[in-house]
């Protein structure tokens, strides 16, 4: 019987951390501070959000520079603004996704996303990368009054796609997706080619995914009868 696969997508789908790094270093570019992220060695930091990016560069200041009162909230809707115009420069989809989400649609199961990125940015972001059809529904930060882990944004993919929550796993990369899919009362499945890499394990997933080749054998598994 099909089910149905929920993605994260940031960490999960694509490796987007050098748009997000560089959307973040224009904000403290603007201010006269230069690049504080590095693409490579700060990449977790950019799968925590725009927000952590910036209290993580802020942290790395000099110690005579003062931002000014509201810099944060200001620097968040700049930091959007360049990374929704500059959003797939560096983003690259993780080796054979696009052929893991052909396979899981060919062996009948609907696809969905739930993303803490802002619904309108994950909608340009899929389509940039050519794979916006495949997904019956899309869920992002702002959709609803909650995010993830709150288990309402999972729920809210799973019945937009046309599934069963009794049928249907998440796929993702970090601890709020545990918590989301623990919330949900349904399993997870963490991707150990993410920033973290095997090192994810330590949140104890269902299932680790070391490549995507491995996806549509999951979901047969999981989501027989």
């Amino acid at each position: 019987m099909a089910g149905t696969v929920v993605f994260d997508l940031d960490g999960t789908l694509a490796d987007t951390s050098g748009d997000l790094i560089a959307a973040a270093n224009a904000c403290f570019s603007a201010r006269g501070l230069g690049a504080l992220l590095d693409p490579v060695a700060d990449a977790l930091i950019a799968f925590h959000g725009g927000r952590a990016m910036l209290r993580a560069g802020y942290g790395r200041m000099a110690s005579d520079f003062l931002l000014p009162p509201g810099a944060e909230d200001e620097d968040y809707g700049r930091l959007l603004d360049h990374y929704g115009a500059n959003i797939a420069e560096h983003t690259q989809l993780y080796p054979g996704a696009e052929a893991a989400l052909a396979q899981l649609a060919s062996d009948g199961h609907r696809l969905a996303v739930c993303t803490n990125k802002p619904e309108g940015l994950a909608e340009i972001l899929l389509r940039e990368l050519g794979i916006r059809e495949v997904f019956a529904s899309l869920i992002g930060a702002d959709t609803l009054p909650v995010r993830k882990p709150d288990p309402r944004p999972y729920q809210a993919a799973v019945e937009g796609a046309g599934g069963s929550l009794q049928q249907s796993f998440l796929l993702g990369d970090t601890e709020t997706d545990r918590r989301t899919a623990s919330a949900a009362g349904v399993k997870v499945a963490l991707v150990a080619f993410g920033p973290e890499g095997e090192a994810i394990s330590r949140l104890a997933p269902e299932a680790l995914l070391n490549h995507f080749d491995e996806l549509p054998d999951l979901a047969r598994n999981w989501l027989a009868g």
